[in-house]
């Protein structure tokens, strides 16, 4: 038998090592990074609009800076009476059947979001029509500035009279044009994706991704057992990366603070049957108080280990946000004078009171949150010398929703890439509307300047406008205002990714409901053999 030539050999050896990699390169991750959604995967009632859709596409994209992007649209343009949005979408996307992706998808997709009622608030659409195959138009009732949000976060469903179209159980069994499709989910543990075939952009590096839904603790244990590509992590438990793991810093609006019951409790209910008010918390000398007692630094670094920034409003530091909205806090003895000039009276038993009320109530927190549990702590002991008793109550999100969503104290997390949410939170018309505005705040001014907002023709009117209803001179939802919210840090979110992952360029997330880290996914790369 001769022996085969140096070519052949070295031709052998190579086709040995393609072989090698091929087996080693890594197809599937996975992640253990939370946010499972309660109402499954549907974006008609909220799934997309912190983060990234996964499933679906969404009409544009945000880039980097946060500016639109083609994704099925690849043009699109507002009328000059700022009434008419017509977008032309790409003719080569598909869903993950395989069937083409059309304008009378993207036309019911709207119209069905409009009549849901969920987190994509599309009341001031008017209708949603498909002009031809490929180019869609959404009129308006009237001006919102804020509807090209609707544009960058809703998933695009299929038409419910199609094939595999959209029903009842669409959130189950989601179909959509985005990179992944569902393979299956077992609630409240884990979610299994797989590449979508007919996906128009480039192909995702990782065939199969797998979501655990777990636990902090269980969380961190599945990062040092190897079991996880990437983890996310609570600020408490940051220092201790696993060997094989490095820790990876995403920047955030993501915020914490505590909602405020803004009425008093007189026995009215609201449409969920939940009590409304809180006669220590209606109360603005106690909201003003508490927001000058709280040292926000010190929260930065009990609370968060280092991992985040003080925070006196929902979106500090975007171009909506007043940068004077700020308070030189923590100040106990102008607390004191508030305090004093308001009728509350410090008594032996070291708590304040009024007419006989005790300056007590619930801070309630999620129980299996240990970022807000600490938050809440703290600041219920930085207020303490001031004879105020915050009593932090942990509870599961139900019996929040139930019981105590508008007369307790809430520790919650808001945090958004639009100044939409800032209309959701502060305007009458949304009090009691879910989790937004549940103190059942209302301030006549305040609504005029977010109408105002809204209505404006430009970004930059409408950014005086935003600007302007957290405090206008004479009144706002601020801290020199009304003090509807003690708001009080602005998290980094915190990840131990495999040292083989690079995750790319993050940019900066929204609140971590729906994977903001996922919104670049189609960047990620292993770059380990």
């Amino acid at each position: 038998m001769t022996k085969p030539t140096r070519p052949i050999l070295l031709g052998i050896a190579l086709s040995c090592l393609v072989v090698a990699s091929t087996v080693q390169a890594k197809e599937q991750l996975v992640l253990a990074i939370g946010g499972e959604p309660e109402q499954g995967f549907d974006p008609l009632l909220g799934w997309g609009q912190y983060g990234n859709p996964l499933f679906q596409s969404t009409l544009l994209s945000r880039g980097k800076d946060l500016a639109p992007q083609p994704e099925l649209a690849t043009e699109w343009r507002l009328s000059e009476d700022r009434l008419t949005w017509t977008l032309t979408l790409r003719e080569d996307a598909r869903f993950a059947d395989g069937t083409p992706l059309t304008a009378e998808d993207v036309a019911y997709t709207f119209n069905a979001a409009a009549q849901a009622g969920g987190r994509a608030d599309l009341s001031a659409l008017d209708v949603a029509t498909a002009l031809d195959e490929h180019t869609v138009s959404l009129r308006l009732k009237a001006p919102r500035i804020t509807f090209i949000d609707q544009l960058l976060t809703l998933g695009i469903v299929p038409h419910a009279e199609r094939d595999n179209g959209y029903s009842e159980q669409y959130g189950r069994h989601p179909l959509g044009s985005g990179p992944y499709q569902l393979v299956e989910w077992q609630e409240g543990e884990q979610l299994i994706v797989e590449r979508n075939p007919y996906f128009y952009g480039p192909t995702p590096a990782f065939g199969r991704l797998v979501f655990l839904f777990t636990g902090e603790d269980t969380t961190l244990s599945a990062a040092h057992a190897g079991q996880v590509d990437i983890a996310s992590i609570p600020p408490a438990l940051a220092a201790n990366v696993p060997a094989h793991m490095q820790r990876v810093i995403m920047e955030s609006v993501d915020n914490r603070g505590i909602l405020f019951p803004m009425q008093p409790a007189n026995g009215e209910h609201a449409a969920s049957g939940a009590p409304i008010g809180n006669n220590v918390t209606a109360d603005i000398a106690i909201r003003q108080a508490i927001n000058l007692a709280v040292d926000r630094d010190t929260l930065v670094e009990v609370a968060l280990h280092g991992y985040g920034r003080s925070a006196f409003g929902p979106a500090d530091g975007l171009p909506w946000s007043d940068s004077d909205e700020r308070l030189a806090a923590p100040d106990l003895d102008r607390a004191e004078e508030i305090l004093d000039a308001a009728g509350w009276q410090l008594r032996d038993d070291g708590l304040r009171y009024k007419g006989g009320l005790p300056a007590s109530f619930r801070l309630t927190y999620p129980s299996s949150d240990t970022t807000r549990q600490l938050l809440a702590e703290v600041s219920a002991e930085m207020v303490r010398p001031l004879g105020i008793e915050i009593q932090p109550t942990g509870r599961h999100w139900d019996e929040i929703q139930r019981e105590a969503l508008h007369q307790d104290a809430i520790m919650f997390g808001f945090g958004s890439h639009s100044p939409q949410e800032v209309y959701y939170l502060f305007h009458s018309q949304h009090a009691g509307n879910g989790f937004y505005n549940s103190g059942f705040y209302a301030n006549p001014e305040v609504d005029a300047h977010l109408d105002a907002a809204q209505a404006a023709p430009s970004l930059e009117q409408a950014n005086r406008e935003w600007q302007a209803a957290q405090w206008d001179g004479t009144t706002g939802y601020g801290v020199r205002g009304d003090s509807s919210w003690a708001w009080l840090v602005n998290l980094e979110h915190v990840y131990f990714t495999n040292t083989c992952l690079d995750v790319g360029d993050l940019g900066v997330a929204p609140h971590g409901h729906g994977w903001p880290i996922t919104a670049n996914l189609l960047e990620w790369r292993w770059t380990c053999d």
